[in-house]
This record gives structure tokens, sequence and C-alpha cells, in this order.
């Protein structure tokens, strides 16, 4: 008889994925090394292995079959240490504007509080990053890897536009992320008040 082919979740390689975010978490304290000391070249390398990494992983996950709750909160954990460390001692070094790292911050910091707030009041959260939230995240990328870009020499312009489109995503998706997990958290209390005892789950 011929052996069954493994399952996706039994596949050694199924595991890959959290790794490369596991390993972009890593990468956080280098770059900002490297930004600190304003090594911007070598910072502009680890940024894009970084960035190229964050489009492997998902892509695994997905054409694999290999996504989990742990993969889809170590994916968004390290997108959001990276930008925040990034735009933070960018603007600190003047390079970036302050204004655009408090949109930054804030709007991930937001985000952070209300996925506590879920967790804390509701259950479990699975991450859904919708497309105007990996549009935010694919922006901040651009424009980091554009600012570095400049810095390190190459013949780059850095526009006030593509800060400013930053700053509209940033509190475009926020906005979005504050309207429909609030109204995911008002069904969800709402079904649990209406649900007979016994019957709630958790």
């Amino acid at each position: 008889m011929t052996a069954a082919m493994p399952t996706a979740s039994q596949s050694p390689w199924r595991h890959l994925p959290n790794a490369i975010s596991m390993l972009r978490v890593l990468l956080v304290v280098p770059i900002c090394w490297l930004l600190w000391h304003e090594q911007w070249s070598l910072a502009l390398l680890l940024v894009a292995v970084a960035g190229a990494s964050d489009g492997l992983d998902g892509f695994l996950a997905r054409h694999y079959g290999w996504q989990s709750r742990l993969g889809g909160i170590l994916d968004a954990v390290a997108d959001k240490l990276l930008l925040i460390a990034c735009f933070v001692i960018l603007a600190w070094r003047q390079e970036a504007p302050v204004w655009l790292a408090v949109i930054v911050c804030g709007r991930d910091g937001m985000i952070a509080l209300g996925a506590l707030g879920w967790r804390v009041l509701i259950g479990p959260i699975e991450p859904r990053p919708s497309l105007l939230s990996k549009a935010c995240t694919l922006a901040q990328i651009i424009y980091l890897l554009t600012v570095l870009l400049a810095l390190a020499h190459w013949p780059v312009l850095r526009s006030s536009v593509l800060a400013w489109l930053v700053a509209v995503l940033c509190v475009a998706s926020g906005a979005h992320y504050v309207l429909y997990w609030s109204h995911r958290a008002w069904q969800a209390r709402h079904t649990n008040a209406l649900s007979p005892p016994g019957s709630r789950l958790g």
C-alpha cells in the first residue's frame, strides 16, 4: 500500500512561517542599533530583508495551509515592533517627522489595547488584517525604505506626499479597526447575553 501523504498540519515544514516571523522579531534589535548609529546602508539591507520576509511567511502560510493563531500573532507583533522602532528612532534623529511617528505609534498602540481588551472581556482573538491595514503596513515599509535609501545616498527623492499617504492610511485603518471590532464586540456580548445558561463558550 502507498503511504499517505502528510497533511499540512503534519508537515515538518509547517512551523517555517512562524520561524520567519520570529527572525523578523530578532532583526529589530540590530536594525535599531544600526539606525541609532547612523549605519544607514546596513540598516537599509536589514529592513529590506525584514520586509521581504513579511511577504514570504504570509505566502508560505496561505499557499501550503500552514496558518495558525500563533503565526498570525507573531506576524502582527513582528510588523508592529519593527515599524514602531524604525519610526521612533528616525524621528528622534530628525530624519522623519515627529508627527508621523506619533500617528504610527498611536495607531498601533490603540490596536494593541483593543486586542488586549477583546482578550480580557470576550476571549481569544484571531488576527485578521483588512486590506486597508495591509495597505497601511505596505506604505509604511515603502516610506522607511525611501528614507533609508536617501540617507544611504541612493538617488531617491524624499517626498512629503508619501509621508502624508502613510498618515492618511494610518488614520483610516485605525478608524476602520475601531468601528469593525467595536461592532464585533457588541455582537459577541449581545449574543452571549441572549444565550441560555450553559450554552456560552469560554
